[in-house]
This record gives C-alpha cells, sequence and structure tokens, in this order.
C-alpha cells in the first residue's frame, strides 16, 4: 500500500465520535423526571442588553434528585433568570429565595414521557445522518483515491473499514437511544 493513498480513517472516526458527543449532549438536555445541571443549559438570559447562557449568570446545583437550583451572581438579575426559565418552555415553574432560583422538577406523566422518546429518537435520527454523511465523505475519498491509481484491493479494504467504523457508530448511537428511552419510561 502506498502511504499518498491511504484514507484518513483517524479523521472519519474522529467525526463520527462529534456526532456521538453531540448526541450524548443532546440526550442531556432531556428531562427524565430527574434533576440534571444540562437540563438547563439551552436557557439564555437577557443579562446586560444580551443573551447569556444561565450557567454564566450563576452556578446550577442539583442539591436533591428532584430539585436544580441556580445562586444568581448579580441580585438584579434573579428575575431575569426566572423569566427565561418560564420562557424556555422547559415546564416548570421557578421558585425564588433571595438570589438563589429554585426549579422543583415535577413528576412527568406517561403522555410526557412518550413525547419524549420521540424526541430522543430525532436526536439519535440527526446523529445517525451525521455518521453517514462523514461514511459518504470517506467513500468520497476512496472514490478520489481510485482514480490517482488505488488497487482495487485497496480499494475494497478501504471500503470495508470504512463500514465497518460506520456500523460502529451506529450500534451505539441505538444502544444509548434504547438506554435513554428506557430511563425515560422508567417510573
Amino acid at each position: 500500500m502506498s502511504d499518498e493513498l491511504e484514507i484518513d480513517t483517524d479523521d472519519l472516526e474522529r467525526r463520527m465520535e462529534g456526532a456521538m458527543a453531540s448526541l450524548k449532549h443532546e440526550f442531556g438536555t432531556l428531562r427524565t423526571g430527574r434533576a440534571s445541571a444540562t437540563m438547563v443549559e439551552p436557557v439564555m438570559v437577557d443579562a446586560y442588553g444580551q443573551l447569556t447562557p444561565i450557567n454564566q449568570v450563576g452556578t446550577i446545583n442539583v442539591p436533591e434528585p428532584r430539585m436544580v437550583t441556580i445562586n444568581v451572581w448579580d441580585k438584579g438579575m434573579v428575575a431575569k433568570v426566572e423569566k427565561a426559565i418560564r420562557d424556555s418552555g422547559l415546564g416548570i415553574n421557578p421558585q425564588t429565595n433571595g438570589t438563589i432560583v429554585m426549579l422543583p422538577i415535577p413528576e412527568l406523566n406517561e403522555e410526557r414521557r412518550k413525547e419524549l422518546t420521540k424526541v430522543a429518537a430525532q436526536y439519535a435520527e440527526h446523529a445517525r445522518v451525521a455518521i453517514r454523511n462523514v461514511r459518504r465523505d470517506g467513500m468520497d475519498q476512496i472514490k478520489k483515491a481510485k482514480g490517482n491509481g488505488m488497487s482495487e484491493d485497496d480499494v475494497k479494504f478501504w471500503e470495508a473499514e470504512v463500514e465497518e467504523l460506520t456500523k460502529k457508530h451506529i450500534a451505539v448511537i441505538d444502544k444509548a437511544l434504547e438506554a435513554k428511552q428506557a430511563e425515560i419510561m422508567h417510573v
């Protein structure tokens, strides 16, 4: 095998791992009936004239399984943090105690659990599509190398390598989705 005709599978794997990390983050934002600091990460607060992530205006803690607290650093921002949480669509009604905004996490009903499993499935499908796009890029590299004189045996070898990498990552996504859906449906 010639060095200049090798396919960079490390780059393909790194990009597939990026899709996996993105999926893990998206799964973390799904509310499962248990408190998690990641569930409030997408919330943006109108702080000092610009939208700011909530974790940049206060400290997020999970003191108990059904409670998230945000210790807001600037007393003047407490009302804005509260408003941002109400407007975020999380379905949580914040309670204030001085500079601490408390978010009691209500029990999920069966209908909401089923909705969340569908959202998790959408997130997983987006990750699968991202993996397949990386696969397509790898196959395009192989076609280009074939045009530059890569042997038929090398083409088959690299296609098998890319295919194996793709199948491995798709299987991990499927397993993660199954686990997340079981976690959401667990009462």
